[in-house]
């Protein structure tokens, strides 16, 4: 009779390191598979393994603005100014700001591709804004359109050309990058980092075939994807979605693309005080529990294994030390060391190809409180009507 050795855990410790180890492997899988997608994707096209359009269609870029005289005035000549062959930029004016208007007009004598129209005063929809860019898509002239806002700068000439070139046959919905310009400051560094995540996570997940959101301030689609969804009419009743509800409804695995590269994306100016950037998240949280259940489960796992990650790690090394078992803490320290690595590299090698910053330890800070300020807002942290204010950011 073979007798086998006996392990030198106990069962719970077992069971522990189970789930330490479970969680620990889907973490990796996540930051190699869904957020690395950036650089992995660049190295693709180096190898010319994407295929891009030949073609490059007319386009109507459509950008929605209430009370943005001011940024329109700084950003909108750079939208203007684009190195592409055919295209118009429809802007509508929320509310009919005589100021916007003034300056609209001023624009157009020198740029006769600029087009503008103008949501009615005292229009009482939830989101005006949905109905803004239902006016600008039924006034566009062409089918592909192209989304950004107005405090939206584009990193470069080619942000058109780039979004465009992934208009081939079968595709009708592209997803861009909206980053945050890099400041002074830890709220800064909290927020975009927040934004590089969660924007690598939907570019990830599309690019899987597993697309679910977008962001209005760098997204494209066909036309008809919005007539044959009937546009914006299965959310009226909320006061955002105008961009990821209506991705999460209409993309799929085959009619979605990402594109990720540098000169593609487009910068925002960030809030400034915890306040407004906490009122800005929880009006983009306030839609999720409306994405398919599909989204919804795919979405769960990441949360649930950090979660459960953070915890085992936390019992395991409690628990090795009060048994004194000193050599089992290399356990869950290897474990930690190797994920934070991983982090280390996937986030800072998406950053740098933005020509963003450098995330060390904070890291792991955000890793923690994110989650934290995510359930917070979504649970007792909810803010209601305040949060209406940021409905344009």
């Amino acid at each position: 009779m073979i007798v086998l050795p006996e392990l030198p855990f106990s069962a719970d410790q077992q069971i522990l390191l189970s789930v330490l180890l479970l969680s620990w492997i889907y973490q990796l899988y996540f930051y190699i598979r869904f957020l690395s997608v950036a650089f992995r994707r660049k190295r693709s096209e180096k190898k010319g393994k994407i295929q891009y359009s030949e073609i490059l269609p007319p386009v109507s870029v459509i950008i929605c603005g209430r009370d943005a005289t001011d940024l329109l005035n700084r950003f909108l000549p750079e939208v203007l100014t684009q190195d592409y062959p055919n295209y118009e930029v429809i802007v509508v004016n929320d509310g009919a700001n005589e100021d916007t208007d003034t300056l609209l007009r001023e624009l157009k004598k020198t740029y006769p591709h600029l087009k503008s129209t103008f949501v009615p005063s005292g229009t009482t929809n939830i989101s005006t804004k949905k109905l803004a860019l239902s006016l600008g898509i039924k006034a566009a002239s062409y089918d592909w359109l192209v989304f950004t806002d107005a405090d939206c700068l584009p990193e470069s000439k080619d942000w058109l050309r780039t979004m465009a070139r992934n208009f081939v046959p079968g595709v009708e919905i592209v997803l861009g990058y909206g980053a945050y310009l890099t400041q002074k400051g830890w709220l800064n560094r909290m927020i975009t980092y927040d934004t590089l995540f969660i924007a690598l996570q939907y570019l990830g997940f599309a690019k899987a075939g597993k697309p679910y959101m977008g962001v209005g301030r760098n997204l494209a689609y066909h036309k008809s994807v919005f007539f044959r969804n009937n546009g914006f009419s299965s959310n009226l009743h909320l006061q955002s979605g105008d961009d990821d509800l209506f991705v999460n409804r209409a993309a799929n695995k085959s009619n979605t693309r990402i594109e990720s590269t540098l000169y593609s994306i487009t910068w925002s100016e960030p809030n400034t005080t915890l306040r407004a950037w906490l009122y800005q998240k929880q009006r983009h949280l306030s839609v999720s529990s409306h994405y398919t259940t599909k989204s919804k489960v795919s979405l769960l796992f990441e949360p649930l294994t950090r979660a459960l990650f953070y915890f085992s790690w936390l019992v395991a090394m409690v628990s090795f030390t009060i048994a004194q078992q000193w050599w089992m803490l290399s356990i869950p320290g290897a474990l930690f060391l190797v994920r934070f690595l991983v982090q280390l590299v996937v986030i800072n090698k998406s950053s740098r190809l933005y020509s963003s910053r450098f995330y060390t330890f904070d890291i792991l800070v955000f890793d923690l409180f994110l989650p934290l300020v995510t359930l917070y807002l979504m649970t007792i942290g909810r803010l209601g009507k305040k949060a209406r204010y940021s409905a344009w950011k």
